[in-house]
């Protein structure tokens, strides 16, 4: 895997870090191919249940590396879009722990987070409009269905930064924390997540993310047709003989 992204695995938690600091973790062709890399072993290893994306620094990410794009070294893969990351979310938890700057393209990797925790230092924001581009890497598509409609439309049309605070107000990021702390918080909160059932906990985000498009007449089906098997699993069976045991389970993901 590249330098220009790091990756930790510690108790079952896969930390991520884009590690271009000079160039405030701006991304470039050789950044979103490691972040996929990342991304799919996360997926892939039955061993690490939660993914951790921040950026080393002090910044999360600055967006595209403008001076690759002007060499036509693009930011993004084939089939992952920008980053590696926003057009092929993974299948388990991934948490965003920011600090300093989550700016366009890195505004857009944090928006496809399932989780954000933000230092109170932090800002977001999509200035794309301002170099006469367009934030088209999910900004314009995820962040009004993330925060109300006119208030995504006022940072898409404007350029403005949002601060931490506001951006929790907005039910954008789950915990604002002291600067620095953002990284030790998001892994709490991994640990939290990465205590429970896999299984249940994959089918869980799944159905979060999918339930948005269906229909009130077949939601339920739908459900059930992803739930009803974690149901039937070991899992389901251990977790229940741990409750009356009075045990923690013992998860084998199956």
């Amino acid at each position: 895997m590249s330098d220009s992204v790091l990756v930790d695995i510690t108790n079952g938690i896969m930390t991520i870090t884009m590690n271009r600091p000079e160039a405030r973790n701006a991304i470039n062709g050789d950044t979103a191919r490691g972040i996929a890399a990342a991304l799919d072993q996360l997926d892939q290893d039955d061993s690490v249940r939660v993914g951790i994306l921040t950026g080393a620094g002090g910044t999360f990410c600055s967006g595209m590396d403008l001076k690759g794009f002007l060499t036509g070294d693009l930011p993004s893969v084939e089939g992952r879009g920008f980053g590696g990351l926003t057009e092929a979310l993974p299948r388990k938890p991934l948490i965003g722990a920011i600090e300093g700057y989550a700016l366009a393209g890195g505004c857009e990797m944090a928006l496809s987070c399932d989780m954000l925790v933000a230092s109170e230092t932090s800002k977001f924001g999509i200035p794309e409009a301002k170099r006469g581009l367009v934030a088209a890497a999910g900004g314009l598509i995820r962040l009004p269905r993330q925060i109300p409609q006119k208030i995504a439309m006022e940072l898409a049309l404007t350029g403005d930064f949002m601060s931490a605070q506001r951006a929790a107000d907005l039910g954008l990021v789950n915990r604002v924390v002291a600067e620095g702390n953002a990284l030790e918080s998001a892994k709490e909160l991994a640990a939290a997540i990465n205590a429970n059932g896999p299984l249940a906990v994959a089918v869980s985000k799944q159905i979060v993310l999918q339930s948005a498009d269906w229909s009130t007449s077949d939601m339920f089906s739908k459900q059930n047709d992803i739930a009803m098997p974690v149901f039937s699993s070991e899992d389901a069976i251990e977790g229940a003989a741990a409750f009356a045991e009075k045990r923690a389970p013992n998860w084998k993901g199956k």
